[in-house]
């Protein structure tokens, strides 16, 4: 069974992804990772190369600019990647560049893989999610947060990145079957220096929007804040993967909440009483589970 990982990357300092930590945390299960690596304005390549593993290919991009819907280029960008993977590869193992899977699933993922590789009703593997918001101490619990995404797909290139990138289809826009694994992918998109993540805002937007929803939506300011775009957060007691350690060390912005608040929407409070109440799934699912 041959395992390649991939990803794609743009401008990971200038908006401090952490990229090196996403990669290193799927690496021990891959034979091979290859990330393609957008036109950037800063060090990302030096960045990507300073893993120092014979493991790592990369590809250099041109990202289109003139791609401002749905985010597509994110998309166009992983397609890219994918294609480029060899046909004696079985599982391709995709991470966005603020993920992070924890060691301590490794053994599962590995065990999922090899058990279904030979399955071919099984187009890929279905991981749960913990998204971290404003700090590495909370993580969010409303239904704004997908609960769970595939991340590793057959090598069949019929699959394709779905719209923004967040999931897959295959043939004439056609779900995949998966399996659900009992692994955790760390998602932290919004966890990172309040400074970056406003320069952030500024910029990935404009992947999904025009100018003027630019100038309308998007509040200018030095720094994002936090605490007046959240709904509903709850503390997390648990570990994070060791591989972001180091990063979590180096923490310079404070971030409190108070998890007896929130701001739930009438939606949002009628979708979790169905949920939690009548057993009733109401989460959009771009899958089959099988």
């Amino acid at each position: 069974m041959k395992v390649t990982g991939f990803s794609i990357i743009r401008n990971a300092v200038k908006y401090d992804y952490p990229i090196l930590e996403a990669i290193q945390s799927v690496l021990p299960l891959c034979d091979e990772f290859v990330i393609g690596i957008g036109n950037s304005e800063d060090d990302t390549i030096a960045l990507i190369e300073s893993i120092n593993s014979p493991k790592i290919k990369i590809i250099h991009t041109v990202w289109d600019d003139n791609l401002r819907t749905g985010g597509l280029v994110l998309s166009e960008e992983t397609n890219k990647v994918f294609k480029a993977i060899g046909s004696d590869t079985d599982w391709c193992f995709y991470i966005q560049g603020d993920e992070v899977v924890h060691e301590q699933y490794h053994a599962a993922i590995r065990a999922g893989m090899q058990q279904y590789v030979d399955d071919k009703r099984v187009d890929g593997l279905l991981f749960k999610y913990l998204h971290f918001y404003g700090s590495y101490d909370y993580v969010g619990t409303s239904t704004r947060w997908y609960p769970h995404e595939i991340r590793i797909i057959r090598n069949d290139k019929s699959i394709y990145s779905y719209k923004d990138a967040q999931g897959f289809r295959k043939g004439n826009d056609e779900k995949l079957c998966v399996k659900l694994i009992d692994a955790f992918v760390y998602h932290y998109g919004w966890v990172k220096d309040p400074r970056a993540m406003q320069r952030k805002q500024e910029s990935f937007h404009k992947m999904w929007h025009d100018d003027n929803w630019m100038e309308n939506n998007i509040v200018k300011a030095d720094a994002f804040d936090y605490a007046g775009d959240i709904d509903e957060l709850m503390k997390f007691t648990g570990t994070h993967p060791a591989i972001m350690q180091p990063r979590i060390n180096r923490v310079n912005w404070q971030f409190d909440y108070d998890i007896s608040y929130n701001k739930r929407s009438l939606k949002t409070k009628l979708k979790k009483f169905a949920e939690e109440k009548l057993g009733i799934n109401m989460s959009y699912k771009n899958y089959k589970l099988i």
